[in-house]
């Protein structure tokens, strides 16, 4: 994809298999800024995955904390509640979540793009299990030196848990970027697009020939803040999977 992505249109059928390509250009990329508002569907998917990823993390750290640690009445029917939702398939919330955007007047905007993800099933559960098996002695001994248990999870357990947080993190970012069904039902405007939505009308868009190059060069564009997330975030996010597979 990287390498045809410099090909010229008429040239990358008979290029491909080829690996190492003549007459590389760059005009792929200029037609896609020149044709696409390509840097607001770049900011918007950016706005939208990093609010929503930060948000995830917050509150599901908070709500897996709270189920972990502290003891309130029906917490287990409703710790129950919240994974059933991880069984409701995501086409079956589309329907009821855009009636409720409509009703709160919040289509087309950024509110509808990132509301919906702030919460999650698979954060709460996720960050829970990790706190579970966190060693009680040290909140004891923080509370024994006069912290809170806001001071407790803020100083000693979030700190502590900071691989965990980043697989969320990275898992939420991941799947927030790439999401398309939601951005193109709640959105009308370009200004409001994100770069799934952006491609996929560039692709089907009313043209005799598709133009592959600026296709895969977009595509390209796509891919980049992915794996850079990943790249940042694979440390913290193996050194969790080895936690996990650790017998203690």
């Amino acid at each position: 994809m990287v390498n045809l992505s410099f090909v010229k249109n008429d040239a990358i059928f008979s290029q491909a298999g080829t690996l190492f390509y003549t007459g590389l250009t760059l005009d792929n990329y200029k037609n896609v800024f020149e044709q696409l508002p390509l840097v607001r569907y770049f900011a918007n998917s950016l706005l939208v995955a990093l609010t929503t990823t930060i948000g995830q993390v917050v509150f599901a750290s908070m709500a897996g904390y709270a189920f972990a640690r502290l003891h309130f009445k029906y917490r287990e029917t409703l710790f129950l509640l919240i994974l059933i939702t991880m069984l409701i398939p995501p086409q079956v919330n589309i329907i009821p979540l855009f009636f409720l955007m409509r009703e709160l007047h919040l289509i087309d905007t950024y509110s509808a793009l990132i509301l919906p993800g702030l919460f999650g099933g698979f954060g709460i559960f996720l960050m829970r299990q990790y706190f579970l098996s966190f060693p009680k002695d040290l909140e004891e001994a923080a509370k024994i030196d006069g912290c809170n248990i806001l001071e407790s999870f803020f100083k000693i357990a979030l700190p502590l848990a900071l691989p965990t947080v980043m697989t969320l993190a990275l898992f939420t970012f991941v799947t927030t970027w790439n999401s398309f069904m939601w951005p193109l039902i709640v959105t009308n405007s370009e200004g409001m697009r994100t770069l799934p939505v952006g491609l996929a009308i560039f692709k089907g868009s009313f043209r005799e020939i598709t133009q592959w190059g600026e296709l895969l060069a977009c595509s390209v564009i796509c891919t980049i803040p992915v794996i850079g997330v990943f790249l940042v975030g694979k440390k913290y996010f193996i050194n969790d999977i080895m936690q996990g597979g650790v017998k203690e």
